[in-house]
């Protein structure tokens, strides 16, 4: 863009160290996949230890000859680091290989760049592209001077670095006030679903775990999902309604991965206010994978830095259909809430039980009851219809309504207040109609 460098291909060269002085290390097999992910050939993998990182190549001297090596061998057009690299680092093995080097910030901002598709999702990855592409220009410009002198051509005296540098300054803040506008214009749909007291269920969790597959079982929709990390970038929203609660918002967000870029976390900020704003959030869990207790550690690292640790979850256990001898269940904490569901987004075992396990997280408090709805009060008996609270239905010998209501408590005071509508005791109601019913049978004999 703005500064040369070798031209970037597919045949890949992948390099891991397991680095002593790094108190996490990255997943050899996970940055695999992203390679795969962002298009590339892995043709070689080379592995090693260190105890620390060599301040000029990353490498050894001897890792890095077996580097060009395998380079050489395979015709490679790019060596993928499984670690992040300094501005220098970069260029000293790109020098010395003689083709592209990208280390794990860089391949992801790929990827990203590759998956983005709304306009919003384009400015939020040029904001962290721009950002992290800042720090790197000095390289490509090293050999130009100042714009020409001379009568009629002199300049401002700036040297082609500070023209790019100034020209970053300029596009990063063009972005920044596009993504206020959108953020503005989120803020705006929030506020409209508070006033109308619709809830908003925020789906989050690792890169992979199945949230757009749930997402589309859980709304009948068919936004993209793939076998593939970051498969959505671009924030969907979708209505349903949950049975004894009512409507509610379901976001679809962006995947985490461990040691996230933080330009990332900075840019998807707009995007992310969704899960910082939720009533409830849906934290997806690959249960197949042998790692998820770490993927659940680093999802929560992310929640906590944009802000998102004090929001209730419930953790969803997906992918199920993958394990043996694991049926759909609901496990509940101390305090006999839903805590975890074990779920399959694939075949859609223990769906019901999500639903419900949602529905009484957002509740609170729910109420059994039985109303007695007059045959004019026809349209608060189609609300209730419609929001799901209806259990069952009997109708009197006046005509009244008998409906069997499970509800969250708030809800059931609000039409009790604005209806005027009367609680029966349901036992007693079941009773008067089994001695109508006995006394009719008589009657007929």
């Amino acid at each position: 863009m703005f500064f040369d460098r070798p031209d970037t291909g597919e045949v890949s060269i992948l390099v891991h160290l397991a680095v002593d002085s790094e108190s996490e290390r990255e997943d050899p097999s996970e940055f695999e996949e992203l390679a795969i992910s962002a298009g590339a050939q892995p043709v070689d993998f080379i592995t090693g230890s260190r105890k620390q990182p060599s301040p000029n190549y990353f490498v050894g001297s001897g890792k890095l000859e077996e580097i060009q090596a395998a380079v050489l061998a395979h015709k490679a057009e790019l060596v993928l680091f499984n670690h992040s690299l300094s501005p220098s680092q970069e260029r000293n093995l790109e020098r010395e290989l003689k083709c592209r080097v990208l280390d794990r910030t860089g391949l992801i901002l790929d990827i990203f760049a590759q998956r983005a598709r709304s306009h919003e999702g384009k400015l939020q990855v040029e904001l962290a592209q721009m950002q992290h592409l800042s720090t790197r220009l000095k390289r490509g410009w090293t050999h130009l001077d100042r714009q020409k002198g001379g009568i009629g051509m002199r300049g401002a005296g700036e040297k082609q670095l500070e023209l790019d540098q100034r020209m970053i300054g300029q596009r990063i803040k063009a972005i920044n006030k596009g993504l206020a506008k959108v953020r503005g214009q989120r803020d705006q749909g929030r506020r409209s679903r508070r006033r109308a007291e619709v809830a908003t269920l925020s789906l989050v969790g690792y890169t992979n775990a199945g949230k757009s597959s749930l997402f589309n079982k859980m709304t009948e929709s068919h936004t993209y999902a793939a076998d593939q990390l970051f498969a959505t970038l671009d924030s969907t929203l979708r209505r349903i309604n949950l049975k004894n609660y009512g409507p509610a918002i379901v976001a679809d967000t962006v995947g985490f991965i461990s040691h996230l870029p933080h330009q990332l976390v900075e840019a998807f900020r707009a995007t992310l206010e969704e899960t910082v704003q939720a009533d409830l959030l849906l934290h997806i869990v690959d249960a197949a994978n042998e790692f998820h207790p770490e993927h659940i550690v680093e999802v929560d690292k992310v929640l906590a830095e944009i802000g998102a640790k004090s929001v209730e979850q419930l953790i969803v256990f997906n992918k199920i259909d993958l394990l043996p001898d694991v049926e759909p269940h609901i496990q509940r904490g101390a305090n006999g809430k839903p805590r975890k569901v074990w779920v399959s987004a694939k075949t859609g075992a223990g769906m019901d039980l999500l639903h419900s396990a949602m529905s009484e997280l957002l509740a609170g408090s729910m109420a059994n009851e039985t109303l007695r709805v007059s045959p004019q009060q026809a349209k608060l008996r189609s609300q209730l219809y419609a929001s799901g609270f209806i259990e069952e239905e009997h109708i009197d010998e006046q005509g009244y309504f008998e409906l069997r209501v499970k509800l969250p408590r708030t809800d059931l005071d609000r039409i009790l207040k604005q209806s005027g509508t009367e609680i029966i005791n349901h036992d007693i109601a079941v009773q008067e109609r089994l001695e109508q019913a006995s006394v009719e049978k008589a009657t007929i004999a």
